[in-house]
């Protein structure tokens, strides 16, 4: 007879009930889960806004669960609960511009530094390169100096500090300098500076999305990238594309900016300068340099305004972002500065006396959604580019739940067929066989709710093959005791 240690039989024993204890919230799958994404709207302050639950209904939903109880369930893929399917373009384009523009500002400095004082301002033309016009003939060898030592290996800290591609030899410059008549100079990106910022906007906008779809409490989302410059984004349990393009459709590029002028006094932006907007049309002559950016915020958060008790988005700045907005605003006290949101501005306070401490508030003509959805994206921090939606469908909840409903009639009739034929035909030992896989498929069902695995029609079929695996193995060491 075989022997087990006692320490082996309380190990499995152990095993065995936890196993039926984690998988035991499927059995009620609607109330363990609307409990589990209850707690997690509570946690993120996502409620009593339009469209939003109220916290009492929300405190409800979390009691329709014991909370003494494992609470965690097995995530229901696309196929099976429903939600949202788009697939975007990132439009790269507008980083190889901003890269541009950055070539170009620095340009200016490195001909001034170099002595080189007559030209005419580089500026960026619509094939994607900057043009520069040396207007002294004197000047016209030492600016083609400057120009080429501009151009850095990519990879070696070249334009905007570099690409990081982690050394290795590189293969080409970051930018082609041309010769041009008329002692000009055009400045484009090479192909292979072309190649490494397309890497990295794409994975930083496949992170951006990521993160500011986990801010909403979604579970399980897909967030890959297709092809060069297309992102795939699966989202079950969503309603509609509007929901979750609200969410990833928003740059979300953060800036704070000096005022020029205002009103009447907003026009004829010179070199440094541009004209900016608010929703309601006023124009603001700014600095085209920031100030501050959202690189800068650690945290943002909806709350209220202590005065009016309208929405507000509170923020706050990281260390260096605490001390250049204490400084700046206490050396312009009395000027107004400009919070523009993709090209927008938001509010344009004046300020009153130096803010220090790194921390602040955003007001504007928010709703408790929009301030909500506007932390959010600022938590989550800018995408480097607009998207595009190239493909959008929405999975209606009617298909999951016939798909559901679908997959637990074959699971179960199989499950029963084969308890039913291993009684039959081997008696005792065809109960030991159908206890073993009652055990099997609550440990997986267990393991797949503890690690928020997703389940899909395939899993399923994977289960119920698992079903017949088992089967078929103890039919074999039965047949051979025979």
């Amino acid at each position: 007879m075989l022997y087990f240690a006692p320490w082996k039989k309380i190990a499995i024993l152990g095993i065995c009930l936890l196993g039926i204890l984690f998988s035991f919230p499927n059995l009620f799958y609607d109330s363990a889960d609307t409990a589990s994404r209850a707690k997690t709207a509570i946690e993120a302050g996502r409620y009593d806004g339009p469209g939003q639950p109220t916290l009492a209904e929300l405190q409800a939903d979390v009691e329709r669960w014991p909370s003494y109880l494992p609470g965690d369930v097995v995530n229901l893929g696309l196929d099976l609960r429903g939600g949202v399917h788009l697939l975007v373009e990132v439009q790269v384009e507008e980083v190889f511009d901003e890269q541009l523009e950055q070539v170009a500002a620095r340009l200016r400095n490195e001909l001034k530094d170099a002595g080189v004082r007559r030209y005419r301002a580089p500026r960026r033309v619509e094939d994607g390169q900057v043009t520069v016009r040396i207007t002294n003939l004197e000047d016209v060898t030492r600016a083609g100096e400057v120009l080429r030592a501009m151009a850095q290996p990519v990879g070696g800290g070249g334009i905007a500090g570099g690409f990081g591609m982690g050394g290795g030899l590189a293969l080409e410059d970051d930018l082609i300098i041309t010769d041009l008549p008329d002692q000009r100079y055009a400045i484009t990106l090479s192909d292979a500076a072309k190649a490494e910022i397309t890497n990295r906007t794409m994975s930083q906008s496949v992170e951006i999305m990521r993160r500011r779809i986990d801010e909403t409490g979604t579970r399980e989302p897909t967030i890959q990238r297709q092809g060069i410059d297309r992102i795939l984004i699966q989202v079950p349990g969503l309603g509609s594309s509007e929901e979750l393009l609200n969410i990833i459709g928003k740059t979300a590029k953060l800036s704070f900016h000096r005022v020029v002028g205002f009103g009447s006094e907003a026009q004829n932006p010179g070199p440094g300068e541009e004209l900016v907007s608010d929703e309601d049309g006023e124009t603001y002559k700014i600095e085209r340099r920031a100030i501050l950016t959202g690189d800068n915020l650690v945290d943002a958060q909806l709350g209220f305004h202590h005065q009016t008790g309208l929405p507000v988005v509170n923020f706050t700045f990281d260390q260096s972002g605490a001390r250049i907005f204490g400084d700046f605003t206490a050396a312009n006290a009395g000027s107004l500065f400009a919070v523009v949101l993709d090209d927008v501005v938001i509010t344009a306070p004046r300020i009153n006396e130096p803010i220090f401490g790194g921390s602040g508030f955003i007001e504007g003509q928010f709703t408790v959604e929009s301030a909500t959805e506007l932390s959010i994206l600022l938590r989550a921090g800018a995408l480097p580019a607009s998207i595009e939606v190239e493909e959008e469908r929405t999975v209606g909840p009617d298909l999951g739940a016939d798909s559901i409903a679908a997959g637990k009639a074959a699971t179960i009739f199989a499950f029963l067929a084969v308890l039913v034929f291993m009684l039959a035909a081997y008696g005792r030992f065809g109960i030991f066989a159908n206890v073993a896989l009652i055990m099997n498929v609550a440990l997986i069902f267990g393991f797949l709710s503890l690690i928020g695995a997703t389940l899909t029609l395939p899993g399923i079929a994977g289960i119920v093959l698992t079903i017949g695996m088992a089967v078929d193995a103890n039919v074999l060491i039965f047949e051979r005791i025979r």
